[in-house]
């Protein structure tokens, strides 16, 4: 007797393309457990990402700030879950596009829990938060947990902890399935050249080609972090999906003290394990580069999520580093930048 075949669930992902996106893809795809369905906006995505998988995502043109077509689409797919990675996730430009963020973290996020509401649908609907968002903390205060005071400091932390509360508001509201997170730091393939370690990776692959002159040039070095990888994270995010209970929040990154680093020690590792030579390279500090407040240190608490998922991150430090340095060698090689 044969048996039924089981009818696969519709995983929409917003921000698909982006950085941690494209990873999330990959490994949904992997698994092979889902039809996944991804946004883009027809006129401005990057599709570089997701150019390896892009014919097995089912494909939606759509900005969440647009409210309607994200109702039209909620209405034509369904989604038993939805991971809302669609963001404006960087931090320096903030202070110049503060309403920008705002319409992007927080009007996209309400659209999207609007739709579910007016469309009688109740998809778990997972929000990636974000470290930043308890940005002055003291030293006496870490690592930081759940119930860490938020003491943002720019713009984007602000639109995060907004995006974070209103989930939590159609929670209490209205029963709607949201999972709250807030993630630190995660580095890998894919990140822009405009954050931190992605940046320095860039230069010093372009160092290596000739291409440019030994000088590096960045921010401000001095504040710390707990890193983790790209594909830990995903797979956090995959467990939050199933394991979480909506309305609660959780913490996730790496607690391993060799993971934690100030962004000078990381400059200083990939430097060591690239081509140059150190006495040669030059490290210039760029007014532009530097924010107006920083944050000086992160280091998360995630005790809560690791005894619900048993997940911890499994990826040494080390390998962020040959990861994100191999990936600009090669776009730098290719020109593809």
């Amino acid at each position: 007797m044969t048996s039924k075949s089981t009818k696969k669930e519709k995983v929409l992902v917003t921000g698909i393309t982006g950085f941690v996106g494209s990873h999330l893809a990959d490994m949904l795809l992997e698994k092979d457990e889902c039809e996944v369905f991804g946004l883009k906006q027809w006129n401005l995505t990057r599709m570089r990402n997701v150019r390896h998988v892009i014919d097995k995502i089912i494909w939606y043109d759509c900005d969440v700030t647009d409210a309607i077509a994200v109702r039209n689409i909620l209405k034509d797919i369904k989604p038993d879950k939805i991971y809302h990675l669609a963001a404006e996730s960087a931090v320096a430009p903030s202070w110049n596009h503060p309403t920008h963020y705002m319409n992007v973290n927080y009007n996209g996020t309400v659209n999207l829990l609007d739709a579910m509401r007016e469309l009688d649908i109740n998809p778990r609907f997972l929000i990636p938060g974000s470290g930043e968002e308890y940005g002055d903390i003291k030293e006496e205060e870490l690592p930081i947990d759940e119930n860490t005071v938020l003491r943002p400091v720019n713009p984007y932390s602000v639109t995060k902890i907004a995006q974070d509360l209103i989930g939590y508001v159609y929670y209490r509201s209205y029963a709607l399935n949201v999972i709250r997170t807030r993630a630190f730091n995660h580095e890998g393939p894919r990140r822009d050249n405009f954050f931190g370690i992605a940046s320095y990776a860039y230069q010093i692959a372009r160092i290596e080609q000739k291409k440019q002159e030994p000088i590096i040039r960045v921010g401000y070095l001095d504040d710390r972090r707990n890193f983790m990888h790209i594909k830990d994270l995903v797979d956090a995010y995959y467990l939050a999906m199933e394991k979480c209970t909506p309305g609660e929040l959780y913490v996730i990154g790496a607690e391993d003290p060799r993971h934690i680093h100030t962004f000078r020690e990381v400059l200083n590792m990939l430097i060591d394990i690239s081509n140059l030579d150190n006495d040669k390279v030059q490290i210039v500090t760029e007014p532009q580069f530097v924010r107006l407040t920083n944050v000086p240190r992160l280091v998360g608490d995630i005790r809560k999520f690791r005894e619900l998922t048993n997940w911890s991150p499994k990826i040494p430090f080390e390998k962020i580093l040959v990861d994100t340095l191999e990936y600009w060698r090669e776009f730098v090689m290719n020109d593809l930048y």
